[in-house]
């Protein structure tokens, strides 16, 4: 497991993909917000589930979000889009509603960075998030990511075009946080 102060990133249990489907995916409003493909359902027991265990793909590292101490569940992060080769890859996150307001997404982007450049060797990573997501330009930006960017109109969310902002930061820009 990976720890911060607060919380910690492990390995998705069984008993997660339940939650995280139910408070995360299952609120489409959120999950559109979030995701760069159209929102459908996923019938229970689905292998092809964002929030599988069986991920067989390479690109993506999912982690579930816990709170140290007590191990309840407060959400979802990933490395995705890894590209070995050129050393990069996103970030990504969603926590339970129970969870936000709390400062736990500045904490989960810092322990993505620690895993990304630490243990991974990435040169590279990178968030994008629409514009009005203001939590998360508070967690990128708090972390030392450099707003490189705004795709106009780039993100089609519940019926209509959304900015999207692009941050990235480059591992000697970062300051490896205990």
């Amino acid at each position: 497991m990976l720890r911060g102060e607060r919380i910690g990133l492990r390995a998705r249990h069984e008993d997660d993909i339940p939650v995280l489907l139910a408070e995360l995916h299952d609120d489409v409003a959120g999950s559109a917000r979030a995701e760069s493909a159209p929102w459908r359902p996923i019938p229970p027991g689905s292998k092809e589930s964002r929030v599988s265990l069986d991920r067989t793909d390479d690109a993506v590292v999912p982690f579930s979000v816990v709170e140290l101490g007590s191990g309840a569940l407060l959400g979802s992060a990933s490395l995705w889009g890894i590209d070995n080769h050129n050393r990069f890859a996103h970030l990504g996150l969603g926590l339970r509603p129970s969870a936000r307001g709390r400062g736990h997404g500045s904490e989960v982007v810092a322990l993505l960075c620690h895993y990304g450049f630490v243990v991974r060797g990435m040169r590279r990573l990178q968030v994008e998030t629409v514009a009005d997501n203001a939590a998360m330009l508070r967690a990128a930006e708090s972390n030392g990511f450099v707003r490189e960017g705004v795709l106009r109109s780039a993100a089609w969310v519940m019926g209509e075009f959304l900015d999207e902002v692009v941050f990235g930061l480059l591992v000697e820009e970062w300051k490896d946080r205990p």
